[in-house]
């Protein structure tokens, strides 16, 4: 059997490649994804205190290194069993918020636009930023704002734009000072508004992707994510709720920290990316997406007004959920959206200045669990410590693994709809690799799967001669 190998997917966080095998007829017959780097975070902290966790974990990725801090300093809170003051709330919330709005902009203008806007078909040696700055500057321009808004807003909170420590178990280290809550506010209004533009050239744009729509993982399945107790969209707390491919909700009103109870865990023979999957309904039936296109399936409505507006528009689109893997690109555009009304509603209250932002404690609990939602989707930090206060047992269930599944079903599903092995184009095994950014999955942090792959390690010399080889089976 005949076999294609995209090695390695390109514009992507992270490192991974795909494997199509291909049929007599020169058809697509199966595809894998895979993900051959891997990142011990899960095995490295065993052993540490427990309150170290929030500032190893933001290591885990520099691309949302906001996130982890976040759910692991949560998981903090549950292991002191202290409520946190209001402000520090609040100022996790704007830290957050900025994080969403800097990774949804490189992935939509950095990774995913030379595709959009040059086209699946464009000469790879011109299908990037630089080569998009020149066909469409005013575009890359709103990009590089958005992003270095959002970098400068963590900045400015948090002492630095990438691996920040200033979220900890209990609140934050430091208050809101009113120079920074000025920034921020006074960043809003041209934030906005470079949002609000792209999300009208995209949706002229998406005439031109009538076969990427149909075919980027559009399949039936769940979707899951936190939303508000109003049923409005929420990246910091609220409960788990699950709609199936209708848009009908399927469950609702879950503990996020009951997680071991709904879902389950597999890893994979061929990647260290671990697979989530619905328990109830078993690896198959169980499949679900999380991330921005998940959370606008999810919620009643957005809860802020332009937000509101666009999600309206958006939900014309189809009846239902929607269910094609493309639009996680727009869903992305109407979450920059909200997070930036949000930030502003959060640092005009005059409570986001107030100065008790950290609750005191020791170790009142052996266990805990923090949820946040992610860009990519939900994310799950599960310590359990000793007497001592140093952990001794870690799970983690990143954004990236939940989709796990979908990836693999999207990759065959475009492969199939794309790939003729007979008559192969460049620009087919682009549009493999694009259902792939359409997630904007981040392998750094999903990949803590164990025992599963091989090892084979090579010793060159230095003229790149293989002089031994090690090989250790799965």
């Amino acid at each position: 059997m005949r076999r294609i190998v995209i090695d390695p997917v390109t514009r992507i966080e992270g490192h991974a490649r795909i494997t199509l095998q291909l049929g007599e007829d020169g058809r697509v017959a199966s595809a894998r994804f895979h993900v051959e780097q891997f990142r011990a975070f899960e095995r490295i902290a065993v052993g540490r205190p427990f309150h170290e966790m929030p500032a190893l974990m933001a290591r885990t990725c520099g691309i949302c290194p906001v996130s982890h801090l976040v759910a692991a300093a949560k998981a903090g809170d549950a292991i002191l069993a202290v409520e946190v003051p209001e402000a520090a709330v609040r100022l996790r919330r704007i830290l957050h918020l900025a994080q969403i709005v800097q990774s949804h902009a490189l992935s939509f203008f950095y990774l995913a636009a030379p595709d959009l806007l040059l086209g699946m078909d464009a000469d790879p040696a011109r299908r990037h930023v630089l080569a998009l700055a020149e066909a469409e500057p005013e575009l890359v321009r709103r990009g590089i704002g958005l992003r270095a808004f959002g970098q400068e807003v963590i900045a400015r909170l948090a002492g630095r734009r990438i691996h920040p420590s200033w979220v900890v178990p209990g609140g934050v280290s430091s208050p809101m000072s009113a120079e920074t809550r000025d920034f921020v506010r006074s960043g809003i209004p041209a934030a906005l508004a470079s949002v609000e533009a792209t999300l009208d050239a995209f949706k002229r744009s998406l005439s031109r992707h009538t076969e990427e729509i149909q075919a980027f993982a559009n399949f039936p399945s769940l979707f899951v994510g936190l939303v508000a107790e109003d049923g409005g969209l929420e990246h910091y707390d609220g409960r788990l709720r699950v709609v199936d491919a209708a848009g009908r909700i399927a469950h609702d009103g879950l503990d996020p920290t009951r997680y071991a109870e709904f879902l389950a865990e597999r890893e994979e023979p061929d990647s260290y990316l671990k697979s989530p999957y619905w328990k109830a309904l078993g690896p198959e039936r169980g499949l679900y997406r999380v991330g921005p296109l998940a959370r606008l399936n999810l919620v009643d409505r957005c809860g802020t007004p332009r937000a509101d507006r666009e999600l309206a528009e958006y939900r014309a689109l189809q009846r239902g959920a929607q269910l094609s893997s493309f639009y996680y690109h727009y869903a992305r555009l109407v979450e920059m959206l909200f997070c930036l009304e949000r930030m502003d509603e959060l640092a005009a209250d005059p409570r986001s200045l107030d100065t008790r932002v950290l609750a005191h404690a020791g170790p009142n609990r052996l266990e805990g669990i923090g949820v946040a939602e992610a860009p990519r989707g939900t994310l799950i930090h599960h310590f359990r410590i000793d007497a001592n206060g140093l952990v001794t047992g870690v799970n983690l269930v990143i954004a990236t693994g939940h989709n796990s599944l979908a990836l693999h079903e999207g990759v065959l599903q475009t492969a199939k709809r794309f790939v003729d092995g007979e008559r192969l184009q460049e620009g087919m095994l682009n549009r493999v690799e694009a259902v792939v950014r359409a997630f904007d999955p981040c392998l750094s942090c999903a990949t803590h799967a164990v025992g599963e792959m091989p090892l084979d390690v090579t010793l060159l010399s230095p003229t790149g001669e293989p002089l031994h080889r090690l090989r250790r089976p799965a």
